[in-house]
């Protein structure tokens, strides 16, 4: 995947902390360190989201939609 150089500001202490783990080989330098907090916070609002979505379904009607997928099936062939 391409990468892109960026510049970010962060606060001391978040900076420290981020040295802290590179300095006991966690991360191999800063910005992997911060490339993984990214990809980390990006899957956890993408599972919020997903859960969010879900939360929007009505369950009695999700229900009665696969109760009439099952109605006009058939019986499974033999293999």
């Amino acid at each position: 995947m391409a990468r892109a150089k960026i510049a970010i500001t962060l606060d001391q202490k978040a900076l420290s902390e981020i040295d802290r783990l590179v300095k006991r080989r966690i991360y191999p330098n800063r910005s992997r360190a911060i490339e993984a907090a990214i990809e980390e916070r990006i899957a956890r609002h993408d599972r919020s989201r997903l859960a969010e979505e879900c939360a929007k379904l009505n369950e009695s009607e999700e229900q009665s939609l696969a109760d009439e997928g099952y109605a006009g099936e058939t019986q499974w062939p033999e293999y």
